[in-house]
């Protein structure tokens, strides 16, 4: 077939040697969820290509190094009409295409891939999903991923809401599959014992957000660790200034730091790092709603999820609402060690953890996360563990069978120049693509000189240091000025 995007058709099939996976990502978080995913997904042999959509969140290499996760080659960064060019006609061909996006970036790939096979054929399948708690713009988020093949659910909870929205749209909710999410893996918890007893709060970009409520926790952190002087307490860093992650960060913790009364004690100090590997020490871990608290109660860590500047859905802290870890500060100084409710955790897609005994000979090795069980239960009823034994295989017997057709029908997303008239040009012309989901004059750059790519490059991360300063630095300063 012929299209905007390329002048001759390319097969996509599954090649004998395993499918063949791009990830495309906007973020580090959302890159790791990606690229994990995809593992997830074809355990056995494939190829992963990554990409990265090129924008404001696009992570550094230090960031890429701290997902702990590689591609087999270092992942290009496109724009997303040069992401559906490759798709089209490109080096690459893939049979699987998993969106790790903001559901806007989703929602114009789907309206380009529907641009390139408006009829049905040998196309790749499309997966896409969320990286974590889901305690914001639930409508809004899902019906930008609708049109996908697979809509990945973290959980039971997250698969009936995911179902509901559809159905309540007049969408189809047959793509919506549970699974859980992909990074929920390592050693079950072991007490301290003989070494210093650790603390460790996840902290997140934007949550809270304002300059005093970021400055009451920290000073609430190394207070803890003041009156525990026989404690280690970490503050776990997601960014270095100047790097941005899937949230804006206004309000550096490294800067509030520096301007803490007293500084921190010695026994307090921030880190960086891969949070599997902080959590290998952890015995306790404190946030306000962070995905690092489904990791740690996976692996039975105590986990406190603070109620100090309230339950609200601004802060994501109401999604642990009957976890059984909703606690404060204070009752933290007081020697409280939380324990995530089993009931809560099989229904919220966070599987026991697996004891060395259970281990899998014929699971991958460590560097690719083996699946975690979630309970004695079969894949096919899930039973009283809350869960399928197997978190991904629905997933991949549902992507089996679409890999094994033919051709599948054109991707059908609910947003349509007919539903949604005065909504979807704007989403996709932030990507460069027009109503059609066709791209712009101009979108799809040859690729011309090294000389020329390689000025493009570093133009574009001086303008991105640029962007990331005035977030940081300008904009604080002018929104004070502005309150006098």
């Amino acid at each position: 077939m012929r299209n905007n995007f390329c002048r001759v058709p390319v097969p996509f099939r599954s090649s004998p040697a395993g499918p063949r996976i791009a990830v495309l990502a906007d973020s580090d978080t959302r890159w790791k969820w990606g690229a994990l995913t995809a593992r997830r997904l074809a355990p056995g042999d494939h190829r992963v290509t990554g990409y990265l959509l090129r924008g404001r969140a696009t992570p550094t290499a230090r960031q890429l190094g701290e997902a702990g996760v590689a591609a087999d080659a270092a992942p290009a960064e496109v724009t997303c009409a040069e992401f559906l060019a490759e798709l089209a006609g490109g080096r690459e061909r893939h049979d699987v295409v998993v969106l790790a996006l903001v559901g806007g970036a989703v929602q114009a790939v789907l309206h380009g891939a529907r641009a390139l096979w408006p009829e049905p054929a040998a196309r790749p399948v499309f997966v896409t999903g969320y990286v974590g708690v889901v305690y914001e713009k639930l409508a809004d988020g899902l019906l930008l991923r609708h049109g996908a093949d697979l809509v990945l659910a973290n959980s039971r909870h997250d698969a009936a809401r995911f179902r509901a929205v559809y159905e309540g749209a007049g969408a189809d909710p047959g793509a919506v599959t549970e699974t859980a999410l992909p990074f929920l893996d390592g050693a079950p918890y072991a007490p301290a014992g003989n070494r210093t007893h650790r603390v460790v709060f996840a902290v997140q970009p934007s949550v809270p957000e304002s300059r005093a409520d970021r400055a009451y926790l920290l000073g609430r952190a190394a207070g803890h660790a003041r009156l525990h002087p026989d404690r280690e307490v970490l503050v776990k860093l997601r960014s270095r200034p100047g790097e941005h992650t899937t949230h804006l960060e206004e309000h550096p913790y490294q800067r509030l730091a520096e301007r803490l009364p007293g500084g921190l004690p010695p026994n307090c100090r921030l880190v960086y790092g891969h949070m599997g590997e902080v959590l290998d020490t952890t015995d306790l871990l404190v946030t306000v709603s962070s995905t690092a608290a489904l990791e740690s109660m996976h692996r039975g860590i105590p986990t406190a999820v603070l109620t100090d500047l309230g339950i609200r859905e601004a802060l994501g802290n109401q999604h642990f609402l009957g976890s059984g870890c909703l606690t404060s500060w204070d009752e933290l100084d007081a020697g409280l060690l939380p324990r995530a409710t089993p009931a809560w955790t099989a229904t919220h897609g966070v599987p026991a953890p697996r004891r060395p005994a259970e281990h899998d000979p014929a699971a991958p090795a460590p560097t690719e996360p083996a699946p975690a069980p979630a309970g004695p239960a079969g894949a096919a009823s899930g039973a009283a563990a809350g869960g399928p034994a197997d978190p991904y295989a629905a997933a991949r017997e549902r992507l089996g069978g679409l890999l094994a057709a033919d051709r599948l029908p054109p991707v059908d997303p609910y947003y349509t120049l007919r539903t949604a008239p005065g909504y979807l040009p704007g989403i996709l012309a932030r990507q460069h693509l027009a109503p059609d989901g066709t791209p712009l004059p101009g979108a799809v750059r040859q690729d011309g000189s090294a000389a020329r790519r390689w000025l493009r490059a570093h133009l574009r991360d001086a303008a991105r240091g640029a962007y990331r300063h005035g977030v940081q630095r300008v904009a604080p300063v002018i929104r004070r000025l502005g309150e006098l």
